[in-house]
């Protein structure tokens, strides 16, 4: 996890992705943030579970952000940090900068 301004590194299906350890909208630490996946509601009473393990609720505010792209789910002008990261030679390689 790297810290309070380190990057965390996730497998989402397969496919890794990076995101600083910082929140956009309020400096939180998103990795003591809880993956879950993206709830969605038509009606009171109703509610369904989609995207599995792709999305990351901040503990301060409870912003929730999309792992692949960083951008928040309801304020697309907010977002997480992003780094390429890529599997070469079976090891994760993450690219700063």
């Amino acid at each position: 996890m790297g810290g309070e301004n380190g990057v965390m590194v996730f497998n989402v299906g397969g496919s890794y992705y990076a995101l600083r350890n910082r929140c956009p909208h309020s400096g939180g630490p998103l990795g003591r943030g809880v993956i879950r996946p993206h709830v969605i509601s038509n009606g009171v009473g109703h509610f369904e579970f989609e995207r599995e393990a792709e999305i990351l609720k901040c503990p301060f505010h409870n912003w929730e952000f999309d792992i692949a792209t960083g951008c928040a789910l309801y304020d697309p002008s907010m977002r997480a940090k992003t780094y390429p990261v890529a599997v070469e030679d079976g090891q994760v390689v993450l690219t700063l900068g």
